[in-house]
């Protein structure tokens, strides 16, 4: 290319992939290796994922520490070892206890404000200089120091057992799946997440975001619909 493509992307992820495949996908769209990312989704999640695209990398650092915002459906009545539904189910409740509505939001609201969150062991935090979820598959728990973190907002959305829809707004580095569970553990039924989306990154909003399917080198960066630009 005579110039460099530089920028920033919102892109809306789909579930399935990772969040490095997107980054693949946009590297060979764009035909530049210069593509990075401001925090991964998990596979199954979907929603808004910041790219930056040349020079602009050196810049992806300012958007990491904002806050995100989550819709998230919990399945109650069971626990899974990754605390999602990828995961294997290793707890369930026989009696189908269901809590009722007005309990979920009573609890929902003994999260809000600045918690301790233990940090899953499906995870990619590090502990000895290696990554939790290396040593979860080959059977090993080791000891994980809580963190603060900050639950801004939380609300029930929708609620029919066992599954409950909320929307929550939460500080940088808060583990999703890791809610989810604490949520059941409080209820007292056990809960792991079975779906999230990311709705927002500080003010960027997934609706101004765009597929990966949409980057085009033959369509100039500055054109695209979800450029913050640069």
């Amino acid at each position: 290319m005579a110039e460099e493509t530089s920028g920033f992307l919102l892109i809306d992820k789909p579930s399935g992939p990772t969040s490095h495949d997107i980054v693949d996908q946009v590297r060979r769209a764009l035909k530049t290796r210069r593509v990075g990312h401001s925090g991964t989704l998990d596979p199954f999640a979907s929603g808004l994922l910041i790219l930056a695209v040349g020079k602009a990398t050196k810049e992806i650092s300012k958007f990491v520490g904002l806050d995100k915002t989550y819709e998230a459906t919990i399945r109650l009545g069971a626990t899974s070892d990754t605390m999602d539904r990828t995961g294997r189910i290793v707890g369930s409740d026989p009696k189908g206890s269901d809590p009722g509505s007005a309990k979920v939001s009573e609890i929902l609201k003994k999260f809000r404000g600045e918690i301790d969150q233990t940090p899953p062991m499906y995870s990619a935090k590090k502990i000895g200089g290696r990554k939790l979820y290396e040593l979860a598959r080959r059977g090993e728990v080791v000891e994980r120091k809580p963190v603060k973190i900050t639950i801004h907002e939380i609300e029930s959305l929708s609620y029919e057992w066992p599954l409950v829809k909320i929307r929550t707004r939460v500080s940088s580095g808060t583990y999703i799946r890791a809610l989810a569970h604490d949520i059941g553990a409080a209820l007292g039924c056990g809960a792991y997440l079975e779906e999230l989306r990311r709705t927002r990154i500080g003010d960027y909003k997934v609706e101004d975001a765009i597929s990966p399917d949409r980057v085009r080198l033959d369509s100039p960066i500055e054109g695209q619909d979800g450029l913050l630009g640069h």
